[in-house]
């Protein structure tokens, strides 16, 4: 069970780090290809039309076309080395400050820790603790995802190097506002679909012991909190490459916004409303494979760790 579960086997906020981190090593794996995708089609900032759409990529196989022919097929895990560190740092944070979170809520109230409403505040928190620690890995992971050949950064260290002298230490928390403002929800709606999701599946009050639980409930948990969410996405994208006109060419344009607010009000007039949705389809199958894997795979790995405790005091951390 994701969260402080005080009838299941203890299982220390550390662990959970173990846990999550490993997760989110494998998940990413699976999932870069259309992270790719996705953040291309955040990126164009053509305007939307229903009846003739504009903008280099217009579709989800056109664009996997396009990508494949120009860029071959390494194109679609560029920037996996900043997307995993990312993935590592963010899961870690995230289910570690969640275990800790929920004991917390446990042992200080009189609400139970594995309740709905306790997992969407938890969920949102711990997401937002890990937004903060690994938001300049995430900045990094969309320049990577950004461009086009040739390549404007080499390496990680290039790229950490050119941003640094050319845009200052503040470029790598860019969109970090409305991050902050979509994290909360998101996580909180994740955590809290996934928790329903997943008692509504269980049998008889108990768990399944197989993982198609955790899958399916994460999927769709995924899917609820990227679409109510989903706009923010798309703004953070944005400010993260404002600055980087060396994209141009493979985007047609590159916009550098002054704040938040600005880019919400410059979308929607130049590019109109709609565009606050640009890449909902491939982000919607990104989100319910990335959600619905993060949950099995912290499952899995949180089971193998108690086990492996259980059966060998003192193997993983002292406490």
């Amino acid at each position: 069970m994701v969260g402080y579960d005080p009838s299941s086997t203890t299982l220390y906020p550390e662990d959970a780090a173990l846990a999550g981190s490993a997760s989110g090593l494998v998940t990413r794996a699976i999932i870069s290809p259309m992270d790719v995708l996705k953040i291309r089609f955040q990126l164009q900032v053509e305007r939307v039309s229903s009846s003739r759409p504009e903008g280099k990529y217009r579709g989800i196989f056109q664009a996997w076309r396009c990508i494949l022919g120009e860029e071959g097929p390494t194109a679609f895990w560029k920037g996996h080395v900043a997307a995993q560190m990312l993935s590592i740092c963010y899961g870690a944070v995230q289910f570690a400050s969640f275990q800790a979170l929920t004991e917390v809520v446990h042992n200080s109230t009189s609400y139970n820790s594995q309740a709905p409403g306790v997992h969407f505040l938890c969920g949102g928190l711990a997401a937002c603790s890990a937004t903060v620690a690994c938001q300049p890995l995430d900045t990094l992971r969309t320049r990577f995802a950004a461009q086009g050949e040739p390549k404007v950064y080499r390496n990680l260290r290039h790229a950490i190097r050119t941003m640094y002298v050319q845009e200052g230490a503040l470029t790598f928390y860019r969109g970090l506002i409305p991050t902050l403002v979509a994290v909360f929800p998101y996580a909180g709606l994740q955590f809290f679909s996934y928790n329903v999701l997943k008692k509504l599946l269980e049998h008889d009050g108990k768990q399944s012991k197989g993982g198609l639980q955790s899958l399916v409930s994460g999927s769709v948990a995924g899917v609820i909190s990227k679409t109510l969410t989903y706009p923010f996405d798309l703004f953070k994208k944005r400010l993260q490459v404002g600055g980087f006109e060396k994209a141009r060419s493979h985007f047609g344009q590159v916009r550098t916004y002054r704040g938040f607010m600005d880019c919400v009000v410059c979308i929607a007039r130049e590019e109109g409303p709609a565009a606050f949705f640009k890449g909902l389809s491939p982000s919607l199958i990104k989100a319910a494979m990335s959600t619905g894997f993060t949950f099995f795979w912290y499952e899995f790995f949180a089971s193998a760790i108690s086990n492996l405790r259980r059966r060998i005091p003192g193997v993983l951390f002292q406490h």
